[in-house]
C-alpha cells in the first residue's frame, strides 16, 4: 500500500500544524507560500474548489437514520464486521483515538473511543449515521481514501474545512477480494498534536486483516460449491467447470489450470482460454460451464444510430445490451484493428490521445469483457476468431454518424475526417 503517512519519525507537530495552517490559507487565497501541498492534498483541494465547498465555515452534514444505518450494515462487508469490529475496539482503549468504520459511499456505520474524543467528533460531526465523503465535509481521510482508492493520512491544516485542522485521520480502504469492488473504509483519527507514525501501518493492518477474512470466506464458499456438484461433475464428459457468480473457479475438469474467467450471464455463450465457446448453466450458487456442441460463431452488431447497443445472436440464443460510449468506442477500434488487434498502449493512445491511461484502458476492457462474456482476447486487445462483429451506424460513412463526429476518442472522431464507409 506504500508509504502514505503525513509525518516523518521526529517530526515537530506543534510547530508542523502551524506551518500548515498558513499553508493552507495562503494556498486557498491564491497567496504564494513555501510550503506546498502534498500531491494527493493538491489533487482533492483542487475537487474542493470545483465542487464550490467552503473552507471557512462547516459545512452541512448528512445524518442518516438508526434503520438505514442497520440497512447498510447488511451489506457485502457485513460478513466480517462483527470481526472487524472486535479488532477496532482493542486499539480505541488510547483515550485520544477514535476508530470508524464506513461503508463504501462514505457513511459511518460504527464508531468507537473515549468519551472526550467522540465529544470532540460530535463537533464537527464526525458520528455514525454520518456521510464523510469529499463532496459533503471536504478532504478528509475517509471521502479522500475513497476518491483517491487508497490509504490516506491527513495531518492539521491538509484537511479543507478549518474546523478539521485540529485532527489526524488516517484510513485505508477494504476491497472485495472476489470483484474488488471498494465495500468501506477503515479510520482512525484523533486530536492533530496526538498523532503516532505507527498508526499508518496499524490502519492497513486491519484492512489487511478485513480483506483475508473476505478471502478465506471466498475459499469456504468454493468448497461448499464444489462438494454439491460432486455427482453433477462425476457424470459430465468433456471439459468442464464450476464456477461461482463471479467466474471464480471451483473446479476444472479437462481444462488447463485457470483461478477465474468472464463472470456467466445468464445462459449467454461465453469464450474460455483453451477451450473455446462454453453455454454456462446453473447449478445451486455457481454454474456448470461446458464446452458448446457445435462450433458456430457468435454475431455481434455493434448498433451507433443511436443509444450504443450491441446484439448478440447464436444458434441458442440471442441478447442485447446497452454500452456505454466509452465501451462503444473500444469496440469499434478494435473491429477497425481487425484480426492484428490494439495493444495497450495503441488503445490508450486512441482513445485519450496519450499512452499515460494504461491502468484505465485495462479497467474499461476488463468491464466490457464482462458484458460481453469474453468476447475479447488479451494481448493484444482483439475480437476472438469465434465472434463475428458487424457495426451499424445508420448513415453510409462515419463522417454522417453523430456517435462518431461527438466521440470522446480522438481516434473515433478522426474517422469522421475521413470519406470512410463502413465495411461491415
Amino acid at each position: 500500500m506504500g508509504d502514505f503517512s503525513a509525518i516523518r519519525p521526529g517530526t515537530d507537530l506543534p510547530t508542523y500544524a502551524r506551518e500548515l495552517i498558513r499553508m493552507h490559507d495562503a494556498v486557498l487565497s491564491g497567496s504564494q507560500t513555501p510550503l506546498r501541498p502534498r500531491p494527493m492534498v493538491a489533487r482533492s483541494w483542487s475537487r474542493m474548489r470545483e465542487a464550490g465547498l467552503t473552507a471557512d465555515l462547516v459545512n452541512s452534514r448528512m445524518l442518516l437514520s438508526i434503520e438505514e444505518i442497520e440497512r447498510r450494515r447488511r451489506s457485502p462487508l457485513a460478513a466480517v464486521f462483527e470481526e472487524i469490529v472486535q479488532v477496532l475496539r482493542s486499539i480505541t482503549e488510547d483515550p485520544q483515538l477514535i476508530v470508524v468504520l464506513t461503508d463504501a459511499e462514505g457513511v459511518v456505520l460504527w464508531r468507537s473511543g473515549s468519551t472526550r474524543v467522540k465529544l470532540q467528533a460530535d463537533a464537527v460531526g464526525f458520528r455514525e449515521g454520518a456521510v464523510w465523503t469529499e463532496a459533503t465535509v471536504g478532504t478528509n481521510g475517509i471521502g479522500t481514501a475513497l476518491a483517491e482508492a487508497a490509504p490516506v493520512q491527513l495531518f492539521s491544516g491538509e484537511h479543507y474545512e478549518q474546523s478539521q485542522h485540529g485532527w489526524y485521520c488516517t484510513a485505508a480502504p477494504i476491497h472485495d477480494p472476489r470483484t474488488g469492488e471498494l465495500l468501506g473504509v477503515i479510520d482512525l483519527s484523533g486530536p492533530a498534536l496526538t498523532l503516532h507514525p505507527a498508526i499508518t501501518a496499524l490502519v492497513t493492518t486491519v484492512a489487511r486483516l478485513a480483506e483475508s477474512k473476505l478471502q478465506s470466506l471466498h475459499r469456504d464458499q468454493l468448497e461448499r460449491l464444489r462438494t454439491a456438484a460432486g455427482p453433477a461433475i462425476a457424470s459430465s464428459t468433456g471439459p468442464v467447470l464450476l464456477v461461482d457468480e463471479h467466474g471464480w473457479v471451483a473446479h476444472a475438469s479437462g481444462v488447463a489450470p485457470t483461478r477465474r474467467i468472464a463472470a456467466p450471464r445468464g445462459e449467454r455463450a461465453l469464450h474460455v482460454p483453451g477451450v473455446g465457446l462454453c453455454v454456462p448453466e446453473r447449478f445451486g450458487d455457481g454454474w456448470l460451464v461446458r464446452q458448446r456442441a457445435d462450433s458456430s460463431c457468435i454475431r455481434l452488431e455493434l448498433e451507433l444510430s443511436g443509444v450504443p447497443t450491441v446484439i448478440v445472436t447464436g444458434p441458442e440464443s440471442g441478447w442485447r445490451t446497452g454500452l456505454s460510449a466509452r465501451h462503444a468506442e473500444i469496440l469499434l477500434l478494435l473491429h477497425r484493428a481487425g484480426r492484428a488487434g490494439m495493444s495497450v498502449t495503441e488503445l490508450s493512445e486512441a482513445l485519450y490521445g496519450d499512452a499515460d491511461h494504461a491502468v484505465t484502458v485495462r479497467a474499461e476492457v476488463s468491464r466490457l469483457r464482462r458484458v460481453l462474456g469474453s468476447l475479447i482476447d488479451n494481448r493484444p486487445y482483439r475480437i476472438l476468431d469465434t465472434v463475428e462483429l458487424t457495426v451499424t451506424l445508420g448513415a453510409e460513412r462515419f463522417a454522417d454518424c453523430e456517435f462518431v463526429r461527438s466521440a470522446a476518442s480522438p481516434a473515433v472522431r478522426a474517422l469522421a475526417g475521413t470519406d470512410s464507409r463502413v465495411t461491415g
